[in-house]
């Protein structure tokens, strides 16, 4: 029976990245991924933008991850010619919630973003002419990155370190025997001395395959609309509300992608199904009133349905905030888990990659 160091389950971002920074010429290292190509889930289906790390408690795994990630990533995409921008975004409210602009804007300085401002509405009104000219936060260092070409290049990466790459490969069962795990596949079954599970949607399901804690993923859907194609002028950058107080999102904000599209989104809807995207879609229309408050001017004739995508959250709906989980299980000290990777999951993937990488480390 083959044995390799690492096996990876999970080819998303944070698999990839982990995948990345984990393959040496010392280490055999194999990741695994049920879909035909990697990143086809969470990782592909979101608003693409490069956060700064502004929403998230001081000290927690997100606020560090994202703000250490963000740098790595920009220059990752430099590097990699991965399409990216860095493009700004606002955070708007009305004068009676300057208070919670505050508050926000002092989390966000608290977690190392050093660059936000405090901007009055006739900032908003030269950056934005068509947005609704109110007071908010604007952060210059957020940007957006095309996430397919991000997955593609860390897949590139992978296989130029040796990685072996096996999509089209689901994860059947397994179980920690004499020092290693024996992981079984439609296609064979074989040992790997260390797991890091970064299995997205159905990491909660794998830690019970190996034998890992019990926990729970929720999986919560997030859909967008459009705006058509003769009103993507109206918007330049990001433009975002304050987060809503449930703490589930950031808020549907106005996002202009790298392609020149204008998504309004995400909602938040937690759902039992893990991979049910389109089911009891909400009709375009019903975006129209969360986009007015940003953008006025636009009318329900404006907005046409667009993608979908579902989270993976480690808090139920009545709690506001899980963060990451990232660290060696409390069972099995060879299982690395890597669950509910939210956002940030995106714009943290290479930091999530090195903290793994360690864990790894001391694992083997």
């Amino acid at each position: 029976m083959v044995t390799v160091d690492v096996a990876i389950i999970g080819g998303g971002v944070a698999g990839l990245a982990a995948a990345r920074a984990i393959a040496s010429p010392e280490r055999t290292t194999c990741l695994i991924e049920r879909h035909p190509r990697p990143g086809m889930e969470t990782s592909t289906h979101n608003s693409g933008v490069i956060h700064a790390g502004i929403y998230y408690p001081a000290g927690s795994l997100k606020a560090r991850l994202c703000v250490d990630g963000q740098r790595r990533l920009y220059e990752y995409c430099e590097v990699r010619n991965v399409p990216h921008a860095r493009i700004g975004k606002l955070i708007l409210a009305d004068r009676s919630r300057w208070d919670e602009l505050e508050m926000l804007m002092t989390r966000g300085k608290a977690n190392g973003v050093a660059d936000l401002a405090l901007v009055e509405p006739n900032f908003v009104r030269r950056r934005e002419p068509h947005i609704r000219p109110l007071p908010g936060i604007y952060s210059p260092g957020t940007g957006i990155v095309e996430a397919e070409a991000l997955v593609r290049a860390l897949a590139a990466d992978c296989r130029e370190r040796d990685v072996l790459m096996l999509p089209g490969t689901r994860l059947d069962g397994g179980n920690f025997r004499s020092g290693a795990f024996e992981l079984e596949t439609p296609q064979e079954v074989f040992r790997a001395r260390v797991v890091v599970n970064a299995a997205g949607l159905y990491a909660d399901e794998v830690s019970r395959m190996l034998g890992g804690e019990q926990y729970r993923i929720y999986p919560v859907r997030g859909e967008y609309a459009v705006l058509t194609r003769s009103k993507r002028e109206l918007i330049n950058g990001l433009v975002y509300p304050l987060p809503p107080a449930s703490g589930h999102s950031i808020g549907t904000h106005l996002t202009k992608t790298i392609g020149g599209e204008v998504l309004i989104g995400p909602t938040v809807r937690y759902q039992s199904s893990k991979d049910d995207y389109e089911d009891a879609r909400r009709p375009a229309e019903t975006f129209l009133e969360e986009a007015r408050y940003l953008l006025p001017e636009v009318t329900a004739d404006d907005l046409r349905l667009a993608g979908s995508g579902i989270r993976a959250k480690l808090h139920p709906p009545e709690e506001s905030f899980a963060d990451f989980m990232i660290r060696a299980d409390g069972n099995q000290p060879r299982l690395i888990q890597v669950a509910g990777i939210d956002s940030p999951g995106l714009t943290s993937c290479l930091a999530i990659g090195e903290l793994v990488a360690n864990l790894v480390g001391r694992a083997l």
